[in-house]
């Protein structure tokens, strides 16, 4: 467990924190791509880290991401018109382009001289992958852009949902780090033959034994994990997976398709999850599109509109009771809704963590914590992550293998935290 001291420190995010300044350091995705779909379309409200921002493509197609208010007398830029490569504000008619600088300023006889005194809060925005990438951290320490795999892949091999949780950043994560919390949250009740969230995924192993053994090793990019299950055989089955600073964690991995999420904060009680599933070497099938977008099971239903999801915790998530006595160890339908279900309310949307019981099996969600604060804290005393500047670092894929019951897994587990071409 944690003191209620480290607990604020891992989980407080605003400007001007610890751990908000370690995620400033980093490129992180503020919105889908396809939220503003094309040049001069219309504006976007955004909003991480606790900052309210404004997200619009000029002219030229490029992305920007400004302040939410207009520096004159602090009037909604949500609302202004995006026109001649720049957002107009509708008050005063005040306009400013995706660096910040104020290109006209018309409603005044000194505009034309005083424009160039004027700014607004812009942060460096990349379009890449489908997703809108920003960095909200000093000029001086702006770190080379992400070389995750999937950036390079044509957008038909990326499948890609963005939903809102409704707790803190953290406590979604917690979960990519407990191997142990699949063999009962995600099980059906028949030894898996109608678990279609296993079929899809093809990880029905991960439910043969209840009792994961971790073995962790510290790399440059965060955390390399081989969860352990004994199987029927005498063999052990091992998930590699991998969390990486600040956010970014690869909980699991089919024979062909790869996974991905990525935690973004609101605020300190609500973030953004983005899931991935990609194929490095073809386009995703129609099939794994349909299972991804319709099938309901790895992907959930949004409410039309938002990031919402349709079973939530103000319906109890549409827990099947009768499904849940018969079918499934939850009676929730979704593999995510299952996972959502169990971490929105852990003693509320920023669990307190002061009162845990931590077993082994909770051991990688220790190092994490370790890890993550131990960077929080260096930053703050002037030592920058070195994680942030090793793009090549993250070019790390998750994978599964099984070996012999005696083999040495420590020593199996070193070529995966390796970065791969």
């Amino acid at each position: 467990m944690l003191t209620q001291e480290e607990n604020a420190l891992l989980t407080q995010v605003g400007p001007g924190t610890p751990m908000g300044e370690l995620f400033r350091r980093y490129w992180m995705p503020a919105m889908l791509s396809e939220e503003i779909p094309g040049a001069d379309s219309t504006p976007a409200r955004v909003r991480i880290l606790g900052e309210d921002l404004v997200a619009f493509r000029d002219s030229d197609g490029k992305p920007g991401i400004i302040d939410a208010y207009c520096p004159h007398r602090g009037a909604p830029l949500f609302f202004g018109r995006n026109e001649e490569c720049g957002l107009r504000c509708v008050y005063h008619g005040w306009k400013f382009d995706v660096t910040g600088k104020c290109v006209d300023l018309p409603n005044s006889p000194e505009g034309e001289t005083y424009k160039d005194k004027v700014s607004i809060t812009a942060y460096p925005a990349i379009d890449k992958g489908g997703v809108i990438w920003v960095y909200m951290g000093p000029k001086e320490h702006k770190p080379p852009f992400h070389h995750f795999q999937w950036l390079d892949l044509p957008l038909d091999h990326i499948f890609m949902q963005k939903t809102t949780l409704n707790c803190n950043y953290f406590q979604s994560m917690e979960g990519d780090l407990d191997a142990s919390h699949a063999y009962f949250l995600h099980r059906t009740l028949d030894d898996q033959s109608a678990n279609i969230s296993a079929r899809i995924r093809d990880d029905a192993a991960t439910y043969f034994d209840p009792n994961p053994h971790y073995t962790l090793a510290d790399t440059d990019y965060g955390l390399l994990m081989g969860a352990s299950r004994k199987l029927a055989d005498g063999n052990q089955f091992i998930s590699v997976a991998h969390w990486m600073l600040p956010s970014y964690t690869t909980p699991g991995a089919s024979p062909k398709v790869q996974q991905m999420n990525i935690r973004v904060p609101i605020d300190d009680e609500n973030c953004y999850q983005y899931r991935l599933r990609y194929d490095l070497d073809q386009p995703l099938s129609a099939q794994e599109l349909n299972e991804d977008k319709y099938g309901g099971f790895l992907f959930p239903e949004l409410i039309p509109g938002t990031y919402l999801t349709v079973a939530n915790k103000g319906n109890d998530y549409l827990v099947d009771r009768v499904a849940q006595k018969n079918y499934s160890y939850t009676g929730i339908k979704a593999f995510q809704i299952q996972d959502l279900a169990l971490i929105e309310d852990q003693w509320g949307p920023i669990s307190p963590r002061t009162e845990e019981h931590l077993v082994s099996a909770d051991s990688a969600v220790i190092r994490v914590r370790q890890i993550i604060m131990k960077a929080a804290r260096d930053l703050m005393e002037g030592t920058e992550p070195a994680s942030a500047n090793n793009p090549d670092a993250y070019r790390v894929l998750p994978t599964r293998m099984t070996l012999p019951g005696d083999a040495d897994v420590e020593e199996a587990l070193k070529p995966y935290s390796i970065p791969q071409a």
